[in-house]
């Protein structure tokens, strides 16, 4: 199993519901056929830009689902999973980065998703270390009954936006579960503040080299078919 299907997730509901009005509603299908559109499990492409795009179908229990890109910062899934609980797909756009903190001046994302008002996911970073011992998943909004793994540590206002704030471990590695108190739909990340504050002001990682930068939907249900849009996306670091 790719390292990016590791989840951290259980399925508890947190009772959030998608509250910004740019969250409502299905996205369309691309008005045209996309440069590259995968079924397959497993499907990827990598883009002009060395962005990399996953289907990433992992769940058991999982239903059809589709991917298509025109690019790295235009792209989209039509996921048909049934209603029960447990994570079914992760599809996402990644970008390595292969750098230790230490050697990182800055580390930022914008993002920009249009995503259905029914069903249970979350839109999520999903960042790892080189080694993939340790994910950090940055939820930017959630609908349904989704809940992060492990305990709470609290509330923390850091890179752009204000969080609750979970730790675990999944069996196969640590996860640190940063999620937005309330749903965005669009907006930039500061990343590096998060990585130090896990390495300096809570010691969980020493200085380690971040591997990928991943970013999609991490879906446990949308029964009759829901679009998921990526409108931008792009990941820099200096």
């Amino acid at each position: 199993m790719a390292p990016s299907t590791r989840r951290a997730f259980l399925g508890a509901s947190l009772g959030a519901s998608l509250t910004a009005g740019a969250l409502v509603g299905l996205a369309s299908a691309p008005a045209r056929a996309a440069v590259w559109s995968s079924s397959e499990q497993w499907g990827n492409y990598t883009t002009s830009d060395g962005y990399i795009l996953y289907n990433n179908i992992w769940g058991s229990g999982a239903g059809p689902q589709s991917i298509w890109a025109n690019s790295s910062s235009n792209w989209g899934v039509w996921a048909n999973h049934p209603n029960t609980g447990g994570i079914k797909s992760y599809p996402n756009a990644k970008k390595v980065v292969n750098r230790r903190i230490s050697a990182l001046s800055s580390l930022t994302s914008a993002y920009n998703v249009t995503v259905p008002a029914a069903g249970a996911y979350n839109t999520s970073y999903d960042i790892w270390d080189s080694a993939y011992d340790h994910e950090v998943m940055l939820w930017m909004n959630y609908n349904g009954a989704v809940g992060p793994l492990g305990t709470s540590q609290g509330t923390l206002t850091l890179g752009g936006h204000t969080w609750n704030v979970y730790k675990g471990n999944n069996g196969a590695n640590e996860v640190y579960s940063f999620l937005r108190t309330s749903d965005s739909a669009s907006g930039t990340v500061n990343i590096l503040p998060i990585l130090k504050w896990i390495r300096d002001t809570k010691r969980w990682w020493g200085d380690v080299t971040i591997g990928d930068v991943q970013f999609g939907y991490e879906i446990t249900s949308s029964s009759g078919g829901l679009d998921f849009r990526t409108n931008s996306f792009s990941v820099s670091s200096g």
